[in-house]
């Protein structure tokens, strides 16, 4: 039982709640899905499946936030905009649309526990919780990349949750159409707001 079965368990744990969502997501699929000990468990994840998930929503929040905090650092808003949405059209594409993104799948899930959990209300609001600071950080990277290009502070957040809001909500959409069409016409629509917006801010 090393820290890379914790560590393989955590992300196993992510891809699954990105497909199934939280509630379908239990521990004995989780050691299935990723062919662990079911030992490994109780060894690792003391708290059960409410740790489990925790720590998968932080795995899948930094899984997005350090790519993207690179891409917008190296290729400004737009460019950073484009390697984002690259990245989930990647993914959907590679699992036949089958997976979105786990961080939405805790915010809209209603059970997340086990069945033998108890204080299911404190479990989901500490989940919900890790979901909104995990929404928050990515859209503080996009308005990071905003201000350095000039915006001011209060555009540059409500352009940043648009984003961010846009291209959840689409990736949802994708899966359920099994198309990524509807994710290149948001592209090309965000592309014309933040073009917009920083060319009057420089103008």
């Amino acid at each position: 039982m090393t820290s890379s079965t914790r560590d393989k368990m955590i992300a196993g744990a992510a891809d699954l709640m990105s497909r199934r969502g939280v509630n379908a997501t239990s521990m004995r699929d989780v050691v299935r899905h990723t062919a662990t000990p079911r030992g490994s468990i109780g060894h690792h994840f003391p708290d059960g499946k409410r740790q489990l998930i925790a720590e998968a929503v932080t795995f899948a929040g930094k899984q997005v936030s350090t790519p993207l905090e690179k891409a917008m650092s190296d290729r400004g808003a737009i460019g950073g905009l484009r390697a984002f949405v690259a990245s989930w059209r990647r993914r959907l594409e590679a699992t036949g649309f089958e997976a979105g993104c786990p961080v939405l799948a805790v915010a809209v899930d209603r059970d997340v526990g086990e069945a033998s959990d108890k204080d299911d209300e404190a479990t989901r609001q500490n989940l919900l919780d890790l979901a909104d600071g995990v929404f928050t950080e990515w859209r503080l990277i996009m308005r990071a990349a905003l201000l350095r290009e000039g915006l001011a502070a209060e555009r540059a957040e409500r352009l940043a949750t648009l984003v961010i809001a846009s291209i959840e909500g689409t990736v949802a959409m994708c899966r359920a159409s099994r198309s990524a069409d509807a994710l290149d016409q948001v592209q090309d629509e965000l592309e014309t707001v933040l073009s917009d917006a920083l060319a009057r801010a420089a103008g």
